[in-house]
C-alpha cells in the first residue's frame, strides 16, 4: 500500500508540475540577532532596508549592520503569547514617494480599546490597525509612535488568521490582505458559518482591499479608487478588490515583470496554495481548498465531494500539507514570497516562496522555486539548500517570510528557538544560486 501511494504521488507530481530539475541555492546570512522578523522592506531610492519584528520594533539594516531602531510600536501592540501567537507588528509599506514625503504605513494588532467605532463583542481578541506615519528625518528613532494617523481599524474575533500584509501596487494604491478572522474551534457549527465570511462582500474578512491614501474624504484618511470592482454593488464594501481567502500570509507584487499580485494562502490541513490575485475574482475559500479541491466542513479531507466551482479563480500552485497528507508532503503552512528580478540568471523570473516547517514541534523550514511552463501551467521544485551553521537537527530554520531589495534579489526571514538549550537564532539570509 505504501508503494502504491508513492507511485500515485509520483504520477500526480508529473501531471501538476510539482517536479522539476533540482536547483541548488545557498543562504548567505545578512542580519542576525533579531526577534521574529516578519518583513523587510526597502523604499525606492533609499540604501536602507527596514526590518519589522513581531513584538513591534522596526530596525534599520544598512551596509550589512543593524544601525538602530526606526520606530518602536511595542507599547501599542496587544500583549503577545510567548509560546505562539499570530498577532503583532504584521506589515510595513513605504509610500512610492517616501524619499520626498517621508510617508509610510504599518499594520499591527492593537488592544480592543484602540477601536474607534461601533461597539464590538467583549470576547473578541484584538483590533487590526493600519496607521500612517511620517519620517521627518532619516535619523533612527526620530519617529514618534504616537504620531500615527489611523487609516483603518478592523475588530478581530480570534488571535489567528490575521493576514495584514500591506503594500503599494504599481498603480500607487495601498493593498491590504486580510484573513478570515480565525476560529478557535472550526468544527463548531457557529464557527463554520462565520468562516463563510470570506465569500461575502459585506465584511472585510478573507479579502484583498485597495485604498487610495493620496486622496481623502470627510471622516476617512483615504478614498476608494473609482475602478474598484464592487464600488457600485449594493451591500458590498467598496474597498474590496478580491475575495475568498483564508489566511493570506505574505503577498507581493512582481513590480518589474508581470505586475501580478502573488499571495501564499494558508489552507485548512490538506493542500497549501499560492494564488495570483485578480481584480473582482473569487479566490475560492472555503468552497475549495488548495488549487481547486472541493471543501466541506463535515468531511474536510474528502476532496472528491461536489461543489460549485464556476465562479472561482483557481490557485496557481498547491502542495500536500503534512497534517493530512504525510506521503510526499512539503509543509504545513505556506509562506508567500517574491518573483526574483535580481542579476542571477539561474533565479531570474522564478517565484521564490516556502513553508514555515514540516512539523510543529521542530524546525524544518522549506524553500521552493516556481515558474510557468511552456503550456502556461505553474511548475514547482524543492531546491537543494545549503547554509553555514546549519541548526543542530540539520534542517532549515522556521521560514517566517521573504523579502526583496531594490535590486530584485530575494531574502528569507527565519527563526530558530530550542527550548532545550535556549538558543535563539532569528536571522535574514540572501538567497543565491549555488
Amino acid at each position: 500500500m505504501r508503494f502504491f501511494r508513492v507511485f500515485i504521488f509520483s504520477i500526480y507530481s508529473l501531471i501538476t508540475g510539482l517536479a522539476l530539475a533540482q536547483t541548488s541555492i545557498e543562504l548567505v546570512k545578512v542580519a542576525g540577532d533579531l526577534n521574529k522578523p516578519l518583513a523587510m522592506v526597502q523604499p525606492a531610492g533609499d540604501s536602507r532596508l527596514f526590518i519589522i519584528e513581531q513584538d513591534g520594533l522596526i530596525k534599520i539594516l544598512e551596509n550589512g549592520k543593524i544601525t538602530g531602531i526606526f520606530l518602536d510600536l511595542s507599547k501599542k501592540i496587544v500583549a503577545l503569547n510567548k509560546d505562539y501567537d499570530e498577532r503583532g507588528l504584521l506589515g510595513l509599506a513605504f509610500h512610492p514617494d517616501f524619499k520626498n514625503n517621508g510617508r509610510f504605513f504599518v499594520s499591527y494588532s492593537a488592544p480592543l480599546e484602540r477601536h474607534q467605532g461601533v461597539a464590538i463583542p467583549a470576547d473578541y481578541s484584538h483590533v487590526n490597525v493600519v496607521e500612517e506615519f511620517k519620517a521627518t528625518s532619516g535619523i533612527a528613532g526620530t519617529v514618534n509612535p504616537d504620531s500615527g494617523k489611523l487609516i483603518q481599524s478592523l475588530p478581530w474575533p480570534h488571535f489567528n488568521h490575521n493576514g495584514h500584509w500591506i503594500g503599494f501596487g504599481p498603480d500607487r494604491k495601498l493593498y491590504i490582505a486580510t484573513g478570515d478572522g480565525g476560529y478557535a474551534s472550526e468544527w463548531v457549527p457557529a464557527a463554520k458559518a462565520h468562516n463563510y465570511n470570506s465569500q461575502k462582500l459585506d465584511n472585510y474578512f478573507g479579502k484583498i482591499l485597495r485604498l487610495d491614501v493620496d486622496r481623502k474624504i470627510e471622516g476617512k484618511s483615504y478614498t476608494v479608487p473609482p475602478d474598484n470592482p464592487f464600488i457600485n454593488n449594493i451591500g458590498a464594501l467598496p474597498e474590496i478588490w478580491s475575495y475568498g481567502l483564508r489566511d493570506p500570509w505574505r503577498c507581493s507584487f512582481d513590480q518589474a515583470g508581470s505586475q501580478h499580485l502573488f499571495c501564499g494562502d494558508v489552507q485548512q490541513d490538506s493542500f497549501e496554495a499560492v494564488k495570483i490575485i485578480v481584480k473582482g475574482e473569487n479566490m475560492g475559500w472555503p468552497v475549495v481548498e488548495g488549487r481547486m479541491r472541493c471543501f466541506n466542513w463535515d468531511s474536510p479531507r474528502a476532496h472528491d465531494l461536489d461543489c460549485n466551482k464556476s465562479s472561482i479563480n483557481p490557485a496557481i500552485l498547491e502542495y500536500p500539507n503534512c497534517t493530512a497528507v504525510p506521503t510526499g508532503c512539503k509543509g504545513i503552512s505556506v509562506t508567500g514570497g517574491y518573483v526574483n528580478r535580481g542579476s542571477d540568471p539561474k533565479l531570474q523570473g522564478k517565484y521564490i516562496f516556502g513553508d514555515w516547517s514540516k512539523r510543529f514541534d521542530q524546525n524544518d523550514g522549506q524553500i521552493f522555486l516556481a515558474r510557468t511552463g511552456s503550456g502556461g501551467q505553474w511548475l514547482m521544485e524543492s531546491p537543494q539548500v545549503s547554509m553555514k551553521n546549519m541548526p543542530p537537527n540539520k534542517k532549515l530554520p522556521f521560514v517566517l517570510a521573504f523579502a526583496q531589495d531594490s535590486n530584485g534579489d530575494v531574502y528569507v526571514l527565519t527563526a530558530l528557538h530550542s527550548k532545550r538549550n535556549a538558543v535563539f537564532e532569528d536571522a535574514i539570509y540572501l538567497i543565491k544560486a549555488d
